[in-house]
């Protein structure tokens, strides 16, 4: 089976949204669409037809284009079903363990609620690929604004146990702030340290240094390293308050 052709789109400050391509079926979906402009013409310049939008979580920079590409290519909205009130825009709404498929290639989803109540994450077991929305980042997780330390301790343990080369796909550009707290959470760990010598290399070059694998964040990831979900609290606390 082909793989899966994976488009990385910078948008607003930061963001990245992946439009995800089968080229056996000629399926195509986007990740966590901020804006529609710039996806719409991504997709139209490589010829490919948008059927299906996968949402992760209802914040208005991962959901804010679902409309405007529905509207321009008939595209099904696929979201988070706890979060359906949030997203106006779905047509499906999937759970825990539900099965989402594009062509041959399917994705389970894994409910990993923290940074939303709902957010949820769409994993590809047979391609090694997870789209993460803002639970896992390069180095870092995403802020609790909606759930406790305790949850995002489990879904760090949960991605930790993914194989180590699974590529990780996360939805912004942070991992040099990240990276700059993780050296302070870590100072002695070696492995942060040779990361982000190639982490400010790439950044000082204008290149995106996502996706990441969860090799990379088991060795570097301090929340992802954190023991216990008081020693994750402490750090996201004090990555909140961290201006390095």
């Amino acid at each position: 089976m082909a793989g899966l052709e994976i488009v990385r789109i910078p948008v607003l400050s930061d963001n990245y949204v992946w439009l995800v391509h089968d080229p056996v079926s000629a399926e195509t979906m986007v990740v966590d669409p901020a804006v529609a402009e710039p996806v719409l013409a991504e997709a139209e310049a490589r010829g490919w037809k948008i059927g299906a939008i996968w949402n992760t979580h209802w914040h208005p920079d991962h959901t804010g284009g679902n409309a405007a590409i529905k509207a321009a290519t008939g595209a099904q909205v696929i979201a988070p079903a706890a979060e359906a009130a949030r997203i106006p825009t779905a047509d499906r709404l999937v759970r825990e363990s539900e099965e989402v498929r594009l062509g041959a290639h399917a994705a389970i989803v894994m409910e990993v609620p923290a940074h939303t109540a709902g957010h949820i994450a769409y994993h590809f077991a047979g391609d090694s690929v997870a789209f993460v929305g803002d639970t896992l980042f390069a180095m870092g997780c995403g802020r609790l604004f909606e759930g406790t330390a305790e949850q995002m301790f489990s879904n760090m343990q949960r991605l930790a146990a993914l194989p180590d080369d699974t590529m990780v796909y996360c939805a912004h550009e942070y991992t040099q702030s990240n990276g700059r707290y993780a050296l302070v959470a870590e100072p002695d760990n070696d492995a942060i340290r040779a990361r982000m010598a190639d982490v400010d290399a790439a950044r000082l070059a204008g290149v995106a240094t996502v996706p990441t694998t969860i090799g990379q964040e088991r060795a570097t990831n301090p929340f992802m390293r954190a023991q216990t979900s008081e020693i994750l609290a402490e750090r996201r606390a004090a990555k909140d308050a961290f201006r390095g």
